[in-house]
């Protein structure tokens, strides 16, 4: 028999907040987190805009030391990863290092350190280049630091799967513990890509709005004047625990992980299948593990990227899967608040949908304005809305054609 997983700490660093509180209390709220981007000058950029991380201190999060030797996506994966953990409290009762692991992706890693490297050399030579490049520029490097940090033995590794990364991290950290390889897995994702490169490629690929002049109302999915994502920065990370451990212990049980879905649409390097085919079969996958019917969901958070294709595509998906009631489960994309934190994203919508079977509220996608013809489902526009939740769906797709799908259940 399959071993149960559910989640006993969560811990998130995002544009509207430094912890999960404050990070809900603004998406219930319809706050949005997009401003100018201050990280570096924008001025010569189309897309001037982001969701950045305000406030956060580096050296009092994780110590002035791996400050320095790290990269910003490693600083903030440790907080939101110490938040998740002392919520848990799974350190303080019997830890067992070889039983624990950690799965923390991101999409991109450490690109701005990166960037700042290329600078130097090409200014002072390859002798002024830091010797900590490699370790502060690789995507596992998140995972790899938490390992040391928790002691944690068990298998260590970074999934790196665009804006589906961690998602991914999250179903595979919790087939770890229904394969009986850990009993706690540390999983989640982080991503810090305001470095002035990365968001130029984003632009000149058109992927970025450059809604300029109104940030707050940039990030706008399933609206019919959407002109493409807000990039943003941040971190989240879960607990995953075996539930009969959990139980003994007396752990905050927060919600169970009960289905993943992961895809590949082996179609084209950004552009999403059409009618979202791969989308389809992943959420189907993750209704199969899950043992339930479509009719079960109560709520979806969408992966809503506010891109035309996208969205189109998504809600296309989500007819297909849920029939009649893709028009009766509530959907949102909280991505119109947070902008999207990419390989950060999914593990950040985990915690979301947990919120939000916790507190029976469903957030909003704020600056629904126009209706699309294409996207004509019920997108929870502009106000949160009370709602009896039991079961909800986290859906998460990159470039690349990944595909994954989540379901958390409120009571275990």
């Amino acid at each position: 028999m399959s071993r149960r997983v559910v989640v006993t700490g969560m811990g998130a660093v995002s544009p509207l907040g430094l912890d999960v509180a404050s990070t809900w209390a603004g998406l219930v709220a319809g706050q949005s987190g997009i401003g100018p981007i201050t990280h570096f000058d924008a001025g010569r950029h189309d897309s001037r805009i982001a969701g950045e991380v305000r406030g956060f201190d580096a050296a009092a999060a994780v110590g002035a030391k791996l400050a320095r030797r790290t990269d910003r996506f490693v600083h903030l994966a440790i907080a939101a990863a110490q938040e998740a953990v002392a919520g848990s409290g799974v350190r303080e009762a019997g830890w067992e290092p070889e039983r624990a692991g950690v799965l923390i992706g991101s999409g991109i890693g450490g690109i701005a350190s990166l960037e700042r490297a290329v600078q130097t050399q090409l200014e002072r030579g390859p002798g002024r280049v830091t010797p900590f490049l490699v370790t502060m520029m690789i995507a596992d490097m998140a995972s790899g630091e938490l390992s040391i940090l928790l002691d944690a033995r068990a298998t260590n590794w970074a999934p790196v799967s665009a804006c589906a990364t961690s998602a991914h991290a999250i179903g595979e950290a919790a087939e770890v513990i229904r394969r009986g390889e850990a009993d706690v897995m540390i999983a989640g994702g982080s991503e810090a890509p305001l470095a002035p490169v990365c968001v130029a490629a984003f632009a000149n690929m058109k992927a970025l709005s450059t809604r300029n002049g109104a940030p707050e109302r940039a990030s706008r999915p399933f609206d019919r004047e959407r002109d493409g994502f807000v990039i943003a920065e941040g971190a989240a990370v879960l607990v995953l625990e075996e539930r009969e451990r959990a139980r003994r212990r007396g752990a905050p049980v927060l919600g169970e992980v009960i289905g993943y879905g992961s895809t590949a649409d082996a179609h084209h390097i950004t552009q999403p299948a059409p009618a979202g085919e791969g989308a389809v079969r992943a959420m189907r996958r993750a209704l199969a593990q899950a043992g339930l019917a479509p009719e079960a969901i109560d709520y979806i958070n969408a992966h809503g990227t506010s891109t035309p294709l996208n969205d189109a595509y998504e809600t296309a998906a989500m007819k297909r899967v849920f029939g009649e009631h893709a028009r009766r489960v509530a959907i949102s994309s909280t991505k119109s608040m947070t902008g999207h934190l990419l390989g950060a994203a999914g593990a950040l919508e985990a915690i979301v949908c947990l919120k939000a079977l916790a507190e029976g509220v469903v957030p909003p996608t704020i600056n629904y304005e126009y209706p699309d013809p294409a996207c004509d489902l019920d997108y929870t526009p502009n106000c949160a809305r009370r709602r009896p939740l039991r079961v909800a769906m986290s859906n998460s797709f990159g470039f690349g054609g990944h595909n994954a799908s989540l379901i958390l259940r409120r009571d275990a």
